[in-house]
Formats: structure tokens, C-alpha cells, sequence
């Protein structure tokens, strides 16, 4: 599974990123986590505001700081 947070790295991009980890850390997932800063690579996605969340390619939630709790049930679905 790849978790990728997508956002240029503003404090709101890495709390997302800490949320995600702590996600995939309590349901002992294995779980790749990228972070995709290219405002190039993030336009791809169609995301037009950050931070964002795309679980296997799929964006999960664009422009807020999703909960631990709101990304584990994301991850679960996607096992």
C-alpha cells in the first residue's frame, strides 16, 4: 500500500504526514509513505489545494488535515 501526502511542506502538509504515520502505526499496516512536493507531480493528481491525501493513487481528502481515526477507516477500506 502507498500513502502519499501531497503538499509543498507547510506545517499543515506535515502534520497530515504525522497523522498518516500514526495511522498505519496503530493498525500495523505495512504502508509506504511518499511526500510529493512538486507542485508538477501534485497537479497530476488534480489536487488544487494542499495538503492532500491519495492512498494507491486515489485522493482521499484535499485541503484539510484529515484525523488519525478519518485515515485508518481510508486504509482499512483499501486493504
Amino acid at each position: 500500500m502507498k500513502v502519499q501526502v501531497l503538499g509543498i511542506g507547510c506545517a499543515k502538509c506535515r502534520k497530515l504526514e504525522a497523522n498518516a504515520r500514526e495511522a498505519i502505526e496503530e493498525l500495523g499496516i505495512e504502508a509506504e509513505i511518499e511526500k510529493v512536493q512538486d507542485v508538477r507531480e501534485i497537479s497530476k493528481f488534480g489536487v488544487m489545494m494542499t495538503p492532500a491525501l491519495a492512498i494507491d493513487g486515489k485522493i482521499k481528502c484535499s485541503g484539510e488535515i484529515a484525523s488519525p481515526d478519518k485515515i485508518k477507516k481510508w486504509l482499512k477500506e483499501e486493504e
